[in-house]
């Protein structure tokens, strides 16, 4: 998992910008984080498995890039980050493991900024079109190695109820795959 295809499509659709701060959630060995680095943003690749931070780090060290990515422990239920402070945010093939999808949307919005950009993937792997079908999932149902898939309604759904705009939740492919696709911005802040 050193690269992706739909790691780089999904950066390149997030567009990081130079001096922007965004996250990776779920970054895993760092496919989409490291792309990301490439772009002069500074990426926090958040990482709940104490193995995988590990392994990460160490790619990080051995990167030109090293300086643009930190390492944190976290989750989408848990982002170690303070309110309002991301300009984007993208998770690749994870929602399936967030324990509690609608806190995961909550602590989204909680950290984007204002006007802020979130794309949200998992791969449907149980679509026979998908070039990893027969490895991945054609014995596996609404399910993916044991956890169950989030509808992409559901998580527009919960995205604008966590208070993000211009919510976008379709099935469309990303790098010629079958993803589950939500992306969403950061609302201003009301008034009071």
């Amino acid at each position: 998992m050193w690269r992706s295809p739909i790691n780089n499509a999904v950066v390149d659709l997030v567009d990081p910008q130079p001096g922007e701060r965004v996250i990776d959630i779920g970054a895993g060995m760092g496919a989409g984080a490291m792309r990301a680095a490439t772009t002069g943003a500074h990426v926090l690749a958040v990482e709940p498995t104490p193995f995988v931070r590990r392994a990460l780090r160490v790619r990080r060290l051995i990167s030109r890039r090293r300086s643009s990515v930190e390492v944190v422990d976290g989750a989408a239920e848990r982002i170690p980050v303070g309110d309002r402070t991301i300009d984007a945010i993208w998770a690749v093939n994870t929602m399936h493991h967030w324990g509690d999808v609608e806190h995961g949307a909550a602590e989204i919005a909680r950290v984007l900024k204002p006007e802020g950009r979130v794309l949200l993937v998992d791969e449907v792997f149980t679509d026979p079109t998908h070039p990893d079908h027969e490895h991945f999932g054609a014995d596996h149902g609404p399910e993916h190695h044991g956890f169950t898939m989030v509808e992409a309604d559901e998580m527009g759904a919960l995205l604008r109820k966590a208070g993000l705009i211009d919510v976008d939740a379709s099935n469309a492919p990303i790098a010629g795959r079958p993803v589950i696709r939500v992306s969403a911005r950061g609302a201003q802040p009301t008034e009071r």
